[in-house]
């Protein structure tokens, strides 16, 4: 089986709660080994106590951490966490840290991947936008998956234009979806919106996720729907990504056919679970996935 390379952050999470292990590329490989796909992480981690826990955690997970490099002066990265009456996370990230510059030289070396799944919060530093840039032109075979993240202020769309248009599916929140198509704050026609998306992103399918009302996916002639089913949601934390392995995994697993209304109601399904426990990465327990 090729390994599916996650590219991004390593992020301490510190909640109310606790610290918990994060980083929407790490979140996104701990459910793909969940799910029978074979995860590498590609980031970086300080020389310091949280990144030797880091390593620790990587390696309880199962999560191929070979491609983590450990940075010889930048620490680990952190966020501090504050969690509303919802569940809803609002996130304070420090800067410059380990994760804003991974190097990919060994990584380009190695096996090529059957996809690349990459979020833009790592792209706030050039370094990166440059080493992922380096990536997918190493592996143009490779099946491209941008999981947008625009956090103030780290939303600036211009510098990532020329790597969102490598994608081969595009994933937003519907916020999101609104800002890149120049819709109105207001705007719900979910299949025109991503309509109008795919004539900017020629090369991508459009996912946009839309919380409780569940999630849709443009693929150039069908708007394909899944609910989300109703659970009590401890947080909202690694939800996204959750969605995000389920929707790789199970395009993976389908190959040249995806049925996209399956794996939307299958990611739908995960990302409820995980929003109904703490922190990103819960164990599954008895909870399985139907392929």
């Amino acid at each position: 089986m090729q390994p599916v390379l996650c590219f991004g952050e390593i992020i301490w999470d510190l909640l109310p709660q606790g610290r918990f292990l994060g980083g929407a590329p790490l979140n996104v490989a701990y459910h793909l080994s969940r799910l029978g796909a074979r995860p590498s992480l590609v980031s970086a981690v300080g020389r310091d106590s949280l990144g030797e826990a880091a390593i620790a955690g990587l390696n309880a997970a199962g999560i191929d951490g070979r491609a983590v490099v450990r940075h010889a002066t930048l620490s680990t990265g952190t966020a501090e966490v504050q969690l509303d009456a919802a569940g809803q996370a609002k996130f304070r990230l420090p800067r410059p840290v380990a994760w804003d510059e991974i190097p990919v030289d060994a990584v380009i070396s190695g096996p090529a991947p059957a996809a690349i799944v990459f979020g833009t919060l790592a792209l706030r530093s050039p370094f990166n936008r440059t080493s992922l840039q380096r990536l997918l032109d190493a592996f143009p075979q490779a099946w491209v998956v941008c999981d947008l993240n625009l956090r103030p202020p780290f939303d600036d769309l211009a510098p990532l234009a020329s790597l969102l248009a490598r994608a081969s599916l595009l994933k937003l929140n519907g916020d999101e979806a609104r800002r890149l198509a120049g819709a109105a704050a207001d705007a719900s026609d979910w299949p025109g919106i991503a309509a109008t998306l795919q004539q900017s992103y020629p090369g991508a399918t459009i996912c946009i996720t839309l919380g409780d009302d569940g999630a849709g996916l443009w693929d150039g002639s069908t708007w394909h729907h899944a609910s989300t089913p109703a659970v009590t949601v401890r947080d909202t934390i690694g939800a996204g990504d959750s969605f995000t392995a389920a929707l790789v995994a199970g395009r993976l697993r389908a190959g040249a056919k995806p049925d996209w209304t399956r794996h939307l109601r299958t990611a739908c399904t995960l990302g409820a679970f995980v929003a109904s426990k703490d922190g990103a990465q819960p164990d599954y327990g008895d909870f399985k996935i139907e392929w």
